[in-house]
């Protein structure tokens, strides 16, 4: 029932949108979906746009920052092993990689010692290296990225740096969410720990 409530909420939404061609913010769109569907309100999120393929660190309504994202070459899913991107709430349950170098490979989260190739190209590299910061998701939606065989903190969910920087913009991951190294670096620097994850197919 919620779910039915939460759709027609939005659709009229949309609708009210194109009959007034009103310019209403994507910010505006996220926070009337968040009040709705959770019951309550976000001073500060990131909200991931899979459509998109853009990443947004909200703060009071407005956008603090936008950058260029990379989700899952196989879509959205939130199954063990899909492979791909799971949608729903989230929250930055770690944060790793604290003064590490641009590029630095964390292999298990561990930094080993080696600096990545950075390709601006169209590379993609056999190895889906992890590269210059970690923040590790956990989902908050339990049995739709929580716990069972949809567990996001337990896929090893994250955001991070990546050396195939040149296929930022388009779907090219295992999973993860992966950003150009100084974007990671900007936006690890800019959140704390449990800071809501909102990632949708929008």
């Amino acid at each position: 029932m919620k779910n039915i409530l939460l759709i027609i909420a939005l659709t009229s939404l949309l609708l009210s949108i194109s009959a007034s061609n009103a310019s209403l913010t994507i910010t505006t769109f996220i926070d009337d979906y968040l009040s709705i569907k959770y019951g309550k309100e976000f001073n500060e999120y990131v909200f991931i746009s899979i459509k998109r393929q853009k990443l947004f660190h909200i703060k009071n309504q407005s956008i603090a920052a936008e950058y260029a994202i990379s989700s899952a070459k196989k879509g959205v899913g939130q199954e063990m092993y899909s492979e791909k991107t799971p949608e729903g709430l989230h929250i930055v349950k770690e944060k790793i990689g604290d003064q590490l170098p641009i590029g630095a490979i964390l292999r298990e989260r561990v930094f080993n010692g080696q600096i990545s190739t950075i390709y601006l190209d169209s590379t993609d590299i056999y190895d889906d290296d992890v590269t210059t910061r970690i923040i590790w998701l956990g989902g908050m939606e339990e049995g739709i990225n929580k716990g069972g065989n949809v567990d996001t903190y337990k896929r090893y969910i994250y955001i991070h740096g990546t050396p195939e920087e040149g296929l930022i913009g388009q779907p090219a991951s295992h999973g993860c969410i992966r950003m150009l190294n100084t974007d990671i670096i900007a936006l690890y620097n800019s959140i704390d720990l449990n800071t809501p994850v909102l990632i949708l197919n929008y």
